[in-house]
Protein backbone atom coordinates (compact mmCIF):
# COMPACT_ATOMS: atom_id res chain seq x y z
CA UNK A 1 0.00 0.00 0.00
CA UNK A 2 1.20 3.04 -0.90
CA UNK A 3 2.87 5.83 2.16
CA UNK A 4 -0.19 8.12 2.91
CA UNK A 5 1.38 9.53 5.78
CA UNK A 6 2.18 13.26 4.36
CA UNK A 7 -1.32 13.85 2.99
CA UNK A 8 -4.17 15.40 5.08
CA UNK A 9 -6.74 13.28 5.67
CA UNK A 10 -10.89 13.36 5.51
CA UNK A 11 -13.52 11.35 5.56
CA UNK A 12 -16.54 11.30 3.06
CA UNK A 13 -19.53 9.50 3.79
CA UNK A 14 -23.03 8.92 2.82
CA UNK A 15 -26.05 8.28 5.06
CA UNK A 16 -27.43 4.99 3.69
CA UNK A 17 -31.16 5.43 4.90
CA UNK A 18 -31.17 8.82 2.83
CA UNK A 19 -29.41 7.17 -0.10
CA UNK A 20 -32.26 4.65 -0.03
CA UNK A 21 -35.13 7.60 0.41
CA UNK A 22 -33.28 10.06 -2.68
CA UNK A 23 -33.39 6.35 -4.53
CA UNK A 24 -37.20 6.51 -3.75
CA UNK A 25 -37.31 10.27 -5.27
CA UNK A 26 -34.79 9.72 -7.62
CA UNK A 27 -36.16 7.73 -9.84
CA UNK A 28 -38.85 10.23 -11.09
CA UNK A 29 -36.18 12.01 -12.49
CA UNK A 30 -34.53 9.06 -13.97
CA UNK A 31 -37.90 7.63 -15.39
CA UNK A 32 -38.67 11.15 -17.49
CA UNK A 33 -35.51 11.27 -18.62
CA UNK A 34 -35.74 8.06 -19.60
CA UNK A 35 -39.27 7.83 -21.18
CA UNK A 36 -39.31 10.96 -22.68
CA UNK A 37 -37.98 9.79 -25.59
CA UNK A 38 -39.01 6.31 -25.71
CA UNK A 39 -42.34 7.77 -25.74
CA UNK A 40 -41.34 9.87 -28.52
CA UNK A 41 -40.14 6.94 -30.79
CA UNK A 42 -42.41 4.07 -29.37
CA UNK A 43 -45.56 5.69 -28.26
CA UNK A 44 -47.87 3.28 -29.15
CA UNK A 45 -46.13 0.97 -26.89
CA UNK A 46 -46.73 2.36 -24.14
CA UNK A 47 -49.92 3.08 -24.54
CA UNK A 48 -52.49 0.78 -21.67
CA UNK A 49 -53.32 -1.94 -24.30
CA UNK A 50 -50.06 -2.32 -26.09
CA UNK A 51 -48.68 -2.69 -22.64
CA UNK A 52 -50.84 -5.34 -21.29
CA UNK A 53 -50.20 -7.15 -24.45
CA UNK A 54 -46.79 -7.17 -24.39
CA UNK A 55 -46.66 -8.28 -21.10
CA UNK A 56 -49.23 -10.73 -21.37
CA UNK A 57 -47.03 -12.01 -24.25
CA UNK A 58 -43.70 -12.20 -22.25
CA UNK A 59 -45.74 -14.09 -20.00
CA UNK A 60 -47.45 -16.54 -21.94
CA UNK A 61 -45.93 -19.64 -21.37
CA UNK A 62 -45.26 -18.77 -17.91
CA UNK A 63 -47.25 -19.17 -14.27
CA UNK A 64 -47.43 -15.84 -12.09
CA UNK A 65 -44.72 -17.68 -9.58
CA UNK A 66 -42.30 -17.83 -12.42
CA UNK A 67 -42.61 -14.71 -13.81
CA UNK A 68 -42.27 -13.05 -10.14
CA UNK A 69 -39.00 -15.98 -9.86
CA UNK A 70 -37.91 -14.51 -13.28
CA UNK A 71 -37.76 -10.76 -11.93
CA UNK A 72 -36.41 -11.18 -8.48
CA UNK A 73 -33.53 -13.78 -10.37
CA UNK A 74 -33.40 -10.62 -12.80
CA UNK A 75 -32.82 -8.08 -9.78
CA UNK A 76 -30.87 -10.40 -8.02
CA UNK A 77 -27.98 -11.08 -10.57
CA UNK A 78 -28.09 -7.71 -11.62
CA UNK A 79 -27.34 -6.06 -7.84
CA UNK A 80 -24.66 -9.05 -7.88
CA UNK A 81 -22.97 -7.68 -10.89
CA UNK A 82 -23.30 -4.39 -10.08
CA UNK A 83 -20.87 -4.84 -7.36
CA UNK A 84 -18.66 -7.09 -9.71
CA UNK A 85 -18.52 -4.22 -12.07
CA UNK A 86 -17.34 -2.06 -9.02
CA UNK A 87 -14.27 -4.59 -8.52
CA UNK A 88 -13.11 -5.17 -11.43
CA UNK A 89 -13.00 -1.51 -12.55
CA UNK A 90 -10.96 -0.77 -9.44
CA UNK A 91 -9.03 -3.88 -9.50
CA UNK A 92 -7.61 -2.76 -12.75
CA UNK A 93 -6.27 0.57 -11.12
CA UNK A 94 -4.78 -1.66 -7.90
CA UNK A 95 -1.14 -3.35 -7.59
CA UNK A 96 -2.60 -6.57 -6.40
CA UNK A 97 -5.17 -6.48 -8.27
CA UNK A 98 -8.80 -8.56 -6.86
CA UNK A 99 -6.46 -9.10 -4.04
CA UNK A 100 -7.38 -5.71 -3.08
CA UNK A 101 -11.37 -5.85 -3.67
CA UNK A 102 -13.68 -7.44 -0.86
CA UNK A 103 -17.28 -7.81 -1.23
CA UNK A 104 -19.71 -8.19 1.00
CA UNK A 105 -23.07 -7.23 2.92
CA UNK A 106 -24.71 -4.67 5.40
CA UNK A 107 -27.29 -6.99 6.90
CA UNK A 108 -28.77 -3.81 8.99
CA UNK A 109 -29.28 -2.06 5.86
CA UNK A 110 -30.24 -4.74 3.40
CA UNK A 111 -27.22 -3.27 1.21
CA UNK A 112 -24.59 -5.20 -1.02
CA UNK A 113 -20.73 -3.66 -1.00
CA UNK A 114 -17.67 -3.78 -2.42
CA UNK A 115 -14.87 -2.14 -0.91
CA UNK A 116 -11.27 -1.91 -2.40
CA UNK A 117 -8.48 -1.39 0.00
CA UNK A 118 -5.83 0.32 -1.38
CA UNK A 119 -5.68 4.02 -2.65
CA UNK A 120 -6.90 5.26 -5.86
CA UNK A 121 -6.46 8.26 -7.70
CA UNK A 122 -10.11 10.13 -7.54
CA UNK A 123 -10.54 10.08 -11.28
CA UNK A 124 -10.06 5.68 -11.21
CA UNK A 125 -12.51 5.70 -7.90
CA UNK A 126 -14.66 7.59 -9.50
CA UNK A 127 -14.84 5.70 -12.85
CA UNK A 128 -14.87 2.19 -10.68
CA UNK A 129 -18.21 3.91 -8.74
CA UNK A 130 -19.82 5.25 -12.16
CA UNK A 131 -19.36 1.97 -14.17
CA UNK A 132 -22.09 -0.01 -13.23
CA UNK A 133 -24.82 3.00 -14.04
CA UNK A 134 -23.14 2.99 -17.44
CA UNK A 135 -23.15 -0.83 -17.90
CA UNK A 136 -26.44 -1.60 -16.39
CA UNK A 137 -28.40 1.66 -16.46
CA UNK A 138 -27.23 4.02 -19.12
CA UNK A 139 -26.35 1.49 -22.25
CA UNK A 140 -29.49 -0.85 -21.67
CA UNK A 141 -31.42 2.84 -21.70
CA UNK A 142 -30.12 3.75 -24.96
CA UNK A 143 -30.58 0.20 -26.64
CA UNK A 144 -34.76 0.22 -25.22
CA UNK A 145 -35.02 3.88 -26.75
CA UNK A 146 -33.19 3.08 -30.16
CA UNK A 147 -35.33 -0.61 -29.85
CA UNK A 148 -38.21 -0.13 -28.53
CA UNK A 149 -38.14 -2.49 -25.82
CA UNK A 150 -40.09 -1.99 -22.75
CA UNK A 151 -38.52 -4.06 -20.70
CA UNK A 152 -35.05 -3.07 -21.46
CA UNK A 153 -35.88 -0.27 -20.28
CA UNK A 154 -37.60 -0.83 -17.22
CA UNK A 155 -33.94 -2.61 -16.45
CA UNK A 156 -32.75 0.44 -17.26
CA UNK A 157 -34.26 2.94 -15.21
CA UNK A 158 -34.08 -0.08 -12.41
CA UNK A 159 -29.84 -0.04 -12.29
CA UNK A 160 -29.89 3.47 -12.59
CA UNK A 161 -31.65 4.23 -9.70
CA UNK A 162 -29.84 1.63 -7.66
CA UNK A 163 -26.80 3.62 -8.86
CA UNK A 164 -28.16 6.71 -6.92
CA UNK A 165 -25.58 5.85 -3.80
CA UNK A 166 -22.79 5.83 -6.09
CA UNK A 167 -23.90 9.03 -7.90
CA UNK A 168 -24.15 10.86 -4.52
CA UNK A 169 -20.41 9.68 -3.80
CA UNK A 170 -19.66 10.77 -6.31
CA UNK A 171 -20.67 13.66 -5.53
CA UNK A 172 -18.66 14.25 -2.49
CA UNK A 173 -15.61 13.95 -4.98
CA UNK A 174 -16.48 15.96 -8.18
CA UNK A 175 -14.79 19.09 -6.81
CA UNK A 176 -11.67 17.05 -5.40
CA UNK A 177 -7.96 17.31 -7.39
CA UNK A 178 -8.57 14.02 -9.45
CA UNK A 179 -5.13 12.89 -8.62
CA UNK A 180 -5.41 13.09 -5.21
CA UNK A 181 -6.15 9.52 -3.30
CA UNK A 182 -9.25 8.10 -2.60
CA UNK A 183 -9.18 4.85 0.00
CA UNK A 184 -12.60 2.80 -0.01
CA UNK A 185 -14.18 3.57 4.04
CA UNK A 186 -14.34 -0.26 5.19
CA UNK A 187 -17.37 0.04 7.08
CA UNK A 188 -19.16 3.04 5.75
CA UNK A 189 -20.78 3.94 2.18
CA UNK A 190 -18.16 6.43 0.96
CA UNK A 191 -14.16 6.82 1.34
CA UNK A 192 -11.40 8.64 2.86
CA UNK A 193 -9.94 11.62 0.81
CA UNK A 194 -6.28 12.30 0.97
CA UNK A 195 -5.06 15.86 -0.56
CA UNK A 196 -1.56 16.89 -0.34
Amino acid sequence: MQNLDHYKKDKLTINIVKANIYGIFGAIPIVIVYLFPFLLLWKDKLNPHAFRTSIKEAALSYTRFEVLAIIMLVITLGIVVHELIHGITWAKYTKKRFKSIKFGFLWKMLTPYCHCTEPLRVKEYITGAIMPAIILGFLPAIYAILFGNIFVLLFAILFTVVAIGDFMIINLLRKEDMNSLVLDHPSEAGCFIYRK
